[in-house]
Formats: C-alpha cells, sequence, structure tokens
C-alpha cells in the first residue's frame, strides 16, 4: 500500500494547527465533567445468592477500609432481583462492626416497587437492580465511620418466606461524599 506523501504547508496541515486545541479542550471538558461528581466510589462488592433462594441463615459480609476519618459516607446496599420476586418489598437486618468490635444492629425495610410505578430499580430483561441508601437507618442508629480501619458490614433477608426466592445478588456500596460550595 503506497501513502501519498502530503506537503506540511497544504491546506490540512495548516487547519490542523488552527484547531489543534479543539479535540484538547473536548477532552478537557469530558474529564471535568467526570471528576465533577459529588459522590466517590470507595467501595462495591457484590455477593451472588446460591440458586437465587435466599435462605435466612445465609447473611453475606463485607470488610472494607476507611482511613479517612474526616470524610463523611453514604452506605448503600446493591440488590438485584429477576421480575418473578414475589414482594415490592423487603426487610433486612443490617449488622454494622467498627474497628473497635462495637456492634451496631438494625431492621430495615426497603421498598423496591409500588403497583402504580412498578419496580423502582433499574431494569434490563427481567432482572432489576436497586441502590437502597442506609443513610437514614445509620444516622437513627448512631452508626457513623468516623474510626479508621477495618469495617464489616452483614446483610440478612428477615422476610417471612424462607428461603427469599427470586433475589440473585446483594452488595454493598460506600461512596465518599465530598462538599460543594
Amino acid at each position: 500500500m503506497c501513502f501519498k506523501e502530503v506537503p506540511w504547508n497544504s491546506s490540512y496541515f495548516c487547519l490542523m494547527q488552527r484547531h489543534w486545541r479543539l479535540p484538547l479542550l473536548g477532552f478537557t471538558l469530558f474529564m471535568l465533567g467526570l471528576t465533577a461528581c459529588n459522590k466517590l466510589n470507595l467501595f462495591e462488592r457484590s455477593v451472588a445468592i446460591p440458586k437465587h433462594e435466599w435462605k435466612s441463615n445465609f447473611e453475606p459480609s463485607f470488610t472494607c477500609s476507611i482511613k479517612d476519618t474526616t470524610s463523611l459516607y453514604d452506605i448503600a446496599l446493591v440488590l438485584r432481583h429477576r421480575d418473578r420476586y414475589h414482594y415490592n418489598n423487603i426487610w433486612l437486618q443490617i449488622t454494622i462492626i467498627d474497628p473497635s468490635g462495637q456492634q451496631f444492629r438494625f431492621n430495615t425495610e426497603k421498598i423496591l416497587g409500588t403497583n402504580e410505578k412498578g419496580w423502582l430499580g433499574v431494569g434490563m430483561d427481567d432482572i432489576y437492580e436497586h441502590r437502597l441508601s442506609l443513610q437514614s437507618d445509620i444516622v437513627k442508629n448512631g452508626v457513623s465511620l468516623r474510626k479508621k480501619g477495618s469495617y464489616q458490614i452483614r446483610v440478612k433477608q428477615i422476610m417471612r418466606e424462607d428461603p427469599l426466592q427470586e433475589v440473585m445478588n446483594v452488595g454493598v456500596r460506600i461512596e465518599k461524599m465530598t462538599q460543594r460550595n
């Protein structure tokens, strides 16, 4: 294959010399847009529920490390289920153990859907994913991530149905919240 040599004084190179800043400007704006978000993902792990049947004795556990004790953190559950899930809510028991061994345990109900709107999570085919904030539960129960070290978070389903059918994954997501002025 032969390439035609283009002289440096051609109109193509003159155009590139004048407008080389436009792609650079576009890339810079794109990167600024990505970094302008008000939350930074610090930790996210997910566990598959065996056979999509969440038994009450199966309690997924997640361990994360907190190094910055001056920041605020948002803890959310990530739950994936099939469209055939029988309920519009889920009851969970959350246990958080801080680096000193202090244990916080609370029950919480999370709404997954309504009769009017259907599933509230993001769906693809027959699978729905929900990001369920625990922020109000954490504040109400006096939990804070203000100690440096490892935190353990355990999630247990406490619904009447055992095993709870059609739940595929459960996970924890911790985001560092930044202040915007």
